[in-house]
């Protein structure tokens, strides 16, 4: 069986035509599939929609969450849910064109591959989310500890194997691409252009986008807490030129009087500590989310089918 997850987030204006290509797409490949719409706490008809395309296409379930527990945590809930031995994930904007699935299954299954990811080749829309999208995985190719997954998001297809091995990673705060990248096996691609959304403004805002970056950065990186090491050697450089420089200046009999080198010196220091302080509360809050052991997600129902049961 070939399962596909979509987490959906009001997105009623495209639940149609993103469920006519997606059973298309796969029925091009199998007949035997499953996709998986987990609704996170949509306050539009995006569940009474998703709900009727289950009523005439028993191949469609519906998962959903009490609340909107965000894009990562509706993930982990489908990908938890799914019955097939090839399963994939797919954002449910229609970024993610449906219609390379037969290729990213095909080269899972006649290649050899454990987890086949869509890279993206090219982007369509916003210029300044796609110069963002750009910026991080530029940032992130030098400053990350895992390699080989710059330009690829979510949208992936991975056999049972491979499924078990992301899901064994608990951590309460996710970026799913780099544990996906983490957990190994033998990883291949497909190029695609990432399209606009088909239709409606998109539910990942800027700042939304910008804490899931560095929850990727925070999370596979050691660079934020040795940039406060460099930043601290360098302070400490810095006043020591300055020290010899105002010792010098005393001897020679030339010190400019005033509090102005004196204040900027305060807030020089002020500002490396409270950078500091930033950066290690960022570690301080992930380990916190982690020790108070909350669910990731909590269904509210689910509408499978009688095997699920």
């Amino acid at each position: 069986m070939f399962s596909l997850v979509i987490p959906v987030f009001n997105e009623e204006g495209l639940i149609d035509e993103l469920l006519s290509r997606c059973v298309s797409s796969i029925e091009s490949f199998t007949d035997n599939y499953e996709i998986i719409i987990v609704d996170d706490g949509s306050t539009d008809s995006s569940l009474v929609l998703a709900l009727a395309w289950r009523d005439r296409n028993p191949g469609i379930k519906v998962l959903a969450l009490s609340k909107n527990f965000g894009h990562q945590a509706a993930f982990t809930a489908g990908l938890e849910h799914a019955r097939g031995e090839i399963i994939g994930m797919m954002d449910g904007d229609l970024q993610d064109p449906p219609e390379i699935l037969p290729e990213m299954y095909r080269k899972l299954t006649a290649d050899g591959y454990d987890i086949v990811s869509g890279k993206k080749t090219g982007r369509r829309g916003s210029k300044s989310r796609n110069f963002s999208a750009w910026l991080f995985h530029l940032l992130f190719r030098h400053i990350g500890e895992i390699k080989d997954m710059e330009n690829s998001g979510n949208y992936s297809v991975m056999n049972r194997k491979a499924l078990e091995a992301l899901l064994s990673m608990r951590e309460k705060v996710r970026y799913l691409p780099g544990l996906r990248t983490y957990i190994g096996f033998r990883q291949g691609y497909v190029g695609f252009v990432r399209d606009d959304r088909f239709r409606g403004e998109p539910k990942m805002s800027i700042r939304k986008l910008t804490v899931l970056a560095s929850d990727a950065i925070f999370s596979f990186s050691r660079f934020p807490i040795r940039f406060c090491l460099v930043l601290g050697i360098l302070g400490v450089l810095v006043f020591l030129a300055a020290g010899i420089y105002v010792l010098i200046a005393k001897i020679s009999g030339f010190a400019v009087p005033g509090w102005s080198s004196t204040l900027l010196s305060i807030y020089f220091i002020g500002s490396i500590q409270l950078i500091f302080l930033g950066i290690l509360g960022e570690y301080v809050y992930r380990g916190y989310k982690e020790t108070q052991n909350r669910p990731i997600y909590i269904v509210r129902e689910y509408f499978g089918g009688p095997e699920d049961k």
